[in-house]
């Protein structure tokens, strides 16, 4: 069975193998749920076009919605810098604290304002930390109760997934050790660390192969290590804690990898995610 996902004006199609893994299981059957909810952003691109391009994006696309949370009365009291991490980790304490926790928000504009805050603080910070072609698929109130057995994590989980995989997205309200470490948050709450747990149908496709920050994040449990054993955690290589990445698809590749860039950075657009087998 394939994934298949057209972009673009003109239906450009981009196929990747389902795995056969339990992990891509367990996400195929949530996949048979989204037609019941909309993706939240078809154009959830990033690390195709210039730096400078992604910046001036994001920048007016955090400003618009700046804007409208402080029209709502929710204040957004410092000027938009989306280039700045410590602005970026305090545009998602007010997330963590307004959105309300997993599965336990009403949708209305306001809610809808602040999930659109999440998706471009993410954007903002996968800009910040390099040109990382990739791109985003996330369902707009599909329920997150789906919660990943750590045994599976373990054994099926990887370090470093290869260009085009496609994999499970994060699907918690808040942060992992990975974010934790790489943003040095100073605003973020106990209860707002969030390691992976819970998955839902949505995906992340990413056409290069990152760097395992392991190292760092190994430092960083161990420099803050009371915090996560009276959180349960009493070990680093806690599978919850460890920056895995879980593939459920592979790209079925027939042109050269910075051809296929090419030919996406000028299709930034989802029309239609859909399987060529049986389903």
């Amino acid at each position: 069975m394939n994934l298949c996902i057209e972009l673009g004006q003109d239906s450009y199609t981009l196929k990747f193998r389902v795995l056969d893994n339990p992990i891509a299981g367990l996400w195929l059957d949530r996949m048979r749920h989204r037609g019941d909810y909309p993706l939240d952003d078809v154009a959830r691109f990033s690390g195709f076009d210039s730096q400078e391009q992604e910046h001036s994006r994001v920048q007016q696309q955090l400003q618009m919605i700046v804007d409208q949370l402080n029209l709502y009365g929710i204040a957004v009291a410092r000027p938009v810098d989306a280039e700045s991490q410590d602005y970026l980790n305090y545009l998602h304490n007010i997330f963590e604290r307004q959105h309300g926790l997993l599965d336990q928000q009403t949708t209305n504009p306001i809610t809808t304002a602040l999930s659109n805050l999440n998706i471009a603080i993410h954007r903002a910070e996968s800009i910040n930390r390099g040109q990382f072609p990739r791109f985003v698929c996330t369902w707009f109130g599909m329920p997150k109760t789906h919660v990943l057995d750590p045994k599976l994590m373990t054994k099926h989980g990887v370090l470093v997934p290869g260009f085009g995989s496609v994999c499970l997205n994060y699907a918690e309200i808040g942060k992992t050790l990975e974010d934790l470490t790489l943003d040095r948050d100073s605003y973020i709450s106990p209860e707002a660390f969030r390691p992976f747990n819970h998955y839902s149908a949505d995906f992340n496709v990413k056409f290069f192969e990152p760097k395992s920050p392991l190292q760092l994040m190994e430092q960083y449990y161990h420099e803050h290590q009371q915090f996560f054993e009276d959180l349960g955690y009493k070990t680093f290589h806690d599978p919850r804690l460890l920056p895995l990445h879980f593939p459920v698809a592979e790209l079925i590749l027939d042109v050269a990898h910075n051809k296929l860039i090419q030919d996406i950075s000028t299709r930034q657009c989802i029309n239609k995610i859909y399987f060529d087998g049986t389903m």
